[in-house]
């Protein structure tokens, strides 16, 4: 599903638009001309609805470089083998997400509280998978002519991060699970979700110019993004906390 000329949404699960594996997240594809980039690789589950996806958009899926992280949850991160090895990407991640995924850690993952709360069924499994660059508060990068800012953002969980890009003439923000349309956050019941990291992170994206956010999961914002955040914000400054998107 083309966003702009330059970025598209290729997978979407039960929380979002339906385009593949009922357990996706948002994956986004982005188009640097002579690279293309996910951000984001879904559970690994029906991997070849988003190959589809990206071919039915007519992209040359032979261009695809990369796999850029926000976190390692399973829906985000659980199909970063089958990427790897179906089309060589390198795998880019922070230091936290990166330990998880080359080591399969489910217990890192709170993989088995998440089956609990009934996210995942009992017999998926979380494969590991090598990661090829570490990525930092402040690190650059570009796919193709498409540049991107790092930025950590965790709370949600750790070793998020959120991207800032420029393209089409507006900024966006992947926020992965930080911040969502409507300034609702994503707090939930595992060890390493921590709202004062969150509130910080929070603090960091409101010093930001952003024009769309495109999150892990629910609405899309294409315009106004500073708003969104704003609202978020606000909420904290009245000793309130945001809604929770779940």
């Amino acid at each position: 599903m083309r966003l702009t000329e330059h970025v598209y949404l290729v997978g979407s699960g039960w929380l979002g638009f339906g385009l593949s594996n009922a357990m996706d997240c948002h994956v986004y594809l982005v188009d640097g001309g002579t690279q293309l980039a996910l951000i984001d690789a879904g559970v690994g589950l029906e991997v070849d609805r988003i190959v589809d996806n990206i071919l039915a958009d007519g992209l040359d899926i032979k261009k695809l470089k990369y796999v850029l992280l926000t976190h390692a949850h399973a829906d985000h991160a659980g199909g970063c083998r089958q990427w790897k090895d179906r089309f060589s990407v390198q795998v880019l991640a922070s230091p936290e997400a990166a330990r998880f995924v080359a080591e399969g850690d489910e217990a890192g993952i709170s993989l088995s509280v998440a089956k609990q709360g009934g996210f995942y069924p009992d017999d998926y499994r979380f494969s590991s998978c090598p990661v090829d660059r570490i990525l930092h508060e402040g690190d650059r990068l570009t796919v193709g002519n498409i540049d991107f800012q790092v930025y950590e953002t965790s709370g949600h969980c750790q070793g998020m991060l959120s991207f800032l890009m420029s393209a089409d003439q507006r900024t966006f923000l992947v926020s992965g699970d930080t911040i969502f349309h409507g300034g609702k956050i994503l707090l939930s019941n595992v060890y390493d979700c921590d709202l004062q990291v969150y509130v910080r992170s929070l603090g960091k994206l409101s010093q930001l110019t952003v024009g769309a956010i495109l999150p892990g999961h629910f609405a899309l914002v294409l315009s106004g993004g500073n708003l969104h955040i704003q609202k978020a914000t606000e909420c904290l400054a009245r000793m309130a906390l945001p809604p929770n998107a779940l």
